[in-house]
């Protein structure tokens, strides 16, 4: 994990292992006691908690070599920017579709992969932003406006 405190806030990073479903939830758990902590508001800590637990997922579950989530707390929003060197998504369109999946047999009878992460994330974030390139990774970039 990476910390640095700035004037304007303060900023950390957390390596999601793929395929790690023993340590799934931990980045998102440590963000939401961090925002609790600091006194954001219970309405947005929700909104980013599940959000920031989706993708935490969808690193676990799509990305072998997992990726890093990165919390940014600044006096005006919360950023959340997720990067990983995964496969990719092919149609980013069809994956915001609820219902759309592209998880295996064996995720989904673990209990995920129901293909509601990117449309959860899209409905809690204020903005949300993302780029793919199949065979090179994905970069969401979720931000919640403090209110």
């Amino acid at each position: 994990m990476e910390v640095s405190n700035r004037a304007e806030g303060l900023k950390e990073t957390y390596d999601v292992a793929g395929r790690d479903f023993s340590s799934a939830g931990a980045a998102s758990s440590r963000i939401k006691r961090i925002l609790q902590q600091i006194g954001v508001d219970q309405g947005i800590i929700r909104r980013i908690a599940v959000s920031s637990y989706e993708a935490e997922m969808n690193l676990v579950i799509h990305a072998s070599n997992g990726g890093r989530i990165t919390l940014d707390i600044s006096p005006d929003a919360v950023t959340i920017l997720v990067e990983d060197d995964g496969p990719g998504i092919t149609d980013i369109k069809k994956a915001m579709q609820p219902g759309y999946s592209t998880a295996s047999d064996e995720i989904r009878e673990m209990g995920f992969g129901a293909g509601m992460g990117l449309p959860n994330m899209q409905s809690c974030a204020d903005e949300l932003e993302i780029s793919s390139e199949p065979g090179v990774g994905t970069t969401l970039k979720m931000v919640f406006m403090n209110r």
